[in-house]
């Protein structure tokens, strides 16, 4: 998952880029970058690390220009030590392309093949998104073969990238002395919205970007849909895709986006209190709620579910949890032991609200288990009698193939395994799970107009129909490495503890 921002103003856009980046650094927090155009040239600044970091004074005033983009990055596969994978990424043919791109897609080494052979065109770096750029490039330059570009002429070109690339993607590319295009998967299944200011037209992954930077919010981008913002700021839009169905990413709504934000009509917050609701209803078919003394959130995406959840239960709702805000993510340590000792320096337990109570910890997801266990173990240590623990979601059982760095199928808790078993590895006295068809209908009543989503993770459902046994086990090997060649398992592995 990353964050991408697009603008086209009629004022220097360095600024409004660094904000909505700001916005959207919950999407990725591993790089940034920037890249804006004044005169037909570029400019750009990209490097490891948060957006506060990278971009200093010196770095912003060497960023002049009224069009420009930038991204976040969260790196799902190739090396996500090298900076040279950070984006943008740029082509200097046709007209010069930059492109940010969010997703996965799930035939990067066909079309690494084809561009090699058969495009003539050279790929640099493990990243998927720079394939991506490089098709871009190719069919716009068969499209305008050396005429003039036209609006008409970039929608072609996005016609033929639709037909050739698989997977999951929202792309912002900048077309040097033309404008920004921005298109979508025809599935939806990444985030894509358009938004408007006082000669400012903005896309960005999620609308909190656009209201959070004083935008007004438009529109959603339709899948398959491309649209191009012209130096002058009117927008051009066409559906690009032969086929089209609005399946968006359902982890968007249980962890991913910021609860502020409203992705294909519904608003994040909402669909995380309905989770709640639904929840309530599980937990009290597996304990009884006079048996629960409190009900504790995992700190930060649950908290609206498990408020939910405490009020339809007529229990307590307490903070048991104080996150510390200013610990790094947990990288590979050394050992287990050290591992557990990087969780509790994120979190630490009110011991008041634990000491002799039966108490319902609530957590959006739980992936590899190792954190979960950690925190029942601490909610012991602090005196609780008894810890249940609820996930707002349904038990991850699945790889995601579309830009989501879940683990691989054996590192998941949940494959393989009874709900049972696994209660017996976390250690909690009752482990309730939401149901794959309760959060489905508990999102989705918020848009009835959606034709369903993307929960391959919960239900081994990949919704572009192309995805086999054999592709699941490539994209697993060529997940994301360390430096030292060992596979990073960390990622996500502390679900709603890495969110800044």
């Amino acid at each position: 998952m990353c964050g991408i921002v697009g603008v086209v103003s009629n004022a220097p856009v360095n600024q409004l880029i660094y904000d909505a980046l700001l916005l959207l650094q919950h999407r990725g927090q591993d790089a940034a970058g920037i890249v804006t155009q004044q005169e037909r040239k570029f400019f750009m600044h990209k490097a490891k690390g948060l957006v506060r970091d990278v971009f200093r004074t010196r770095n912003m005033r060497a960023l002049p220009g009224n069009c420009g983009l930038g991204q976040v990055r969260y790196p799902t596969a190739g090396n996500a030590y090298s900076e040279e994978e950070a984006q943008p990424f740029y082509v200097n043919a046709p007209f010069g392309i930059v492109l940010v791109h969010n997703g996965n897609l799930t035939n990067a080494q066909a079309l690494k093949n084809e561009l090699f052979s058969t495009d003539h065109r050279h790929i640099n770096t493990e990243s998927d998104s720079e394939v991506l750029l490089n098709v871009l490039a190719h069919e716009i330059e068969r499209t305008t073969r050396g005429l003039p570009l036209r609006p008409g002429d970039v929608f072609a070109a996005v016609r033929n990238v639709h037909r050739r690339i698989r997977g999951s993607y929202s792309v912002i590319a900048l077309i040097a002395g033309h404008g920004v295009l921005a298109f979508r998967d025809p599935f939806g299944i990444r985030p894509l919205c358009l938004g408007r200011g006082p000669g400012t037209t903005v896309v960005a992954s999620e609308s909190v970007a656009l209201e959070g930077t004083s935008h007004q919010f438009v529109r959603n981008i339709e899948p398959g849909e491309a649209i191009f913002i012209d130096l002058q700021g009117t927008v051009h839009s066409q559906q690009c895709a032969d086929k089209t169905l609005s399946m968006p990413c359902i982890f968007e709504f249980v962890y991913l986006a910021r609860p502020d934000s409203v992705m294909d009509g519904i608003s994040v917050y909402q669909a995380r209190l309905n989770l709640g609701e639904t929840l309530a209803k599980r937990v009290i078919s597996t304990v009884p709620p006079n048996e629960i003394d409190v009900v504790i959130p995992i700190p930060e995406s649950s908290r609206p579910s498990a408020a939910q959840l405490a009020q339809l239960l007529g229990l307590p709702y307490r903070e048991g949890f104080v996150k510390n805000r200013y610990v790094g993510r947990t990288f590979i340590m050394p050992g287990q032991a050290v591992r557990k000792k990087s969780v509790r320096q994120k979190l630490n337990v009110i011991a008041s609200e634990f000491k002799g109570r039966n108490v319902l910890l609530v957590d959006d997801s739980i992936v590899r288990g190792t954190t979960s266990r950690e925190i029942v173990q601490m909610a012991r240590d602090a005196g609780a009698c008894k810890v249940y623990l609820a996930s707002a979601a349904p038990p991850v059982r699945y790889p995601n193939v579309y830009g989501i760095d879940m683990p691989t199928s054996g590192e998941l808790v949940a494959h393989g395994r009874t709900v049972a078993e696994i209660q017996k590895i976390i250690g909690c006295d009752a482990l309730i799970y939401q149901e794959v068809e309760g959060m489905k209908k508990a999102i989705g009543s918020l848009n009835p107009k959606l034709d369903g989503f993307d929960a391959s993770c919960f239900d081994g459902v990949y919704v572009t129909g192309d995805i086999t046994p054999a592709d699941i086990e490539r994209m697993g090997a060529s997940r994301v490495t360390s430096e030292e060649g060992e596979e990073d398992t960390s990622r996500l592995a502390l679900p709603n503890h890495e969110e800044i």
